[in-house]
């Protein structure tokens, strides 16, 4: 049994894939699987898989079913007791394995999630440091994107919770805090997924941690979804999230706080944006 379980999605990916899975397969340490799935590319993907790494597990789906759906696919078969999830477009650092284990030997039992500093490909910009969940108005952003690496981040601590584009996650944990709707809530089709299963995993009791010693490199948005599209998946998943994860009182205070912003971006959205009339 392996110690780790790769998990990469892929649609119409061949331009990342190789850089991503080359960084995996040359690292110093190697007790870990990988399986590939891939939401129904038309391009070169799975062919360049197939001839440069044989050994990559692929399932294979004939449309795009969304991240939720693809990972949990994976999940499902994956025999690590801790879980990477990896978007097509992240490159990791040459000793990234050796470090988060390094971590892992000495971590809390109750700590279920590790979040890698993720830089943009500057290797100057940071994309991601985990996700921050406002307790007040339950807004989320991703700590410290788009601010100068220049030593702040530097520092392990406690975080809500990690960004799926690079995340480590406890395979107990997972199993722990599945639903219905699977590991990551298929409902959400692709994003806020991530900031839904953290808040699921923080009601059971489990911790998120900030590792800045692992290093991932990401370019962003390699699915090539459209603004509009995502501008309303991220509207419509709050929502999905907080109907699941917050208790009576605090829908009661985001009522009264959506009249100040909510209430306005859902009208402005109404007419701008197609997806919310489909």
């Amino acid at each position: 049994m392996p110690e780790l379980s790769i998990i990469i999605l892929t649609y119409n990916s061949s331009r990342f894939i190789k850089s991503c899975l080359d960084a995996v397969y040359t690292q110093d340490y190697q007790d870990f699987e990988v399986i590939l799935v891939d939401n129904g590319s038309k391009d070169d993907t799975l062919s360049l898989i197939k001839e440069k790494h044989p050994s990559v597990k692929i399932i294979e789906n004939q449309k795009n079913l969304g991240a939720a759906r693809a990972r949990n696919q994976a999940i499902g078969v994956a025999k690590g007791k801790w879980i990477l999830t990896l978007d097509c477009d992240v490159i990791l650092e040459k000793v990234f394995f050796t470090k988060v284990f390094k971590l892992i030997e000495s971590l809390p039992s109750d700590v279920g999630m590790i979040q890698p500093k993720m830089l943009m490909t500057d290797k100057k910009t940071i994309y991601s440091c985990g996700i921050y969940l406002s307790p007040l108005s339950r807004r989320f952003y991703d700590i410290g994107k788009g601010e100068k690496d220049n030593g702040k981040f530097n520092k392990s601590k406690y975080i809500f919770g990690a960004c799926s584009a690079a995340a480590i996650y406890n395979h107990w944990m997972l199993e722990e805090t599945k639903e219905k709707t699977g590991y990551f809530d298929e409902g959400f089709f692709f994003l806020v997924e991530d900031v839904d299963l953290a808040w699921r995993a923080q009601r059971k009791g489990w911790k998120a941690i900030f590792y800045p010693d692992a290093v991932s490199f990401h370019i962003g948005n390699s699915s090539n979804i459209n603004k509009k599209a995502r501008q309303y998946l991220c509207f419509r998943n709050r929502y999905l999230m907080i109907g699941k994860n917050e208790n009576f009182f605090g829908k009661i205070r985001l009522f009264a706080l959506s009249f100040q912003y909510d209430i306005p971006r859902l009208f402005y959205l109404l007419f701008t944006n197609k997806y919310l009339w489909k």
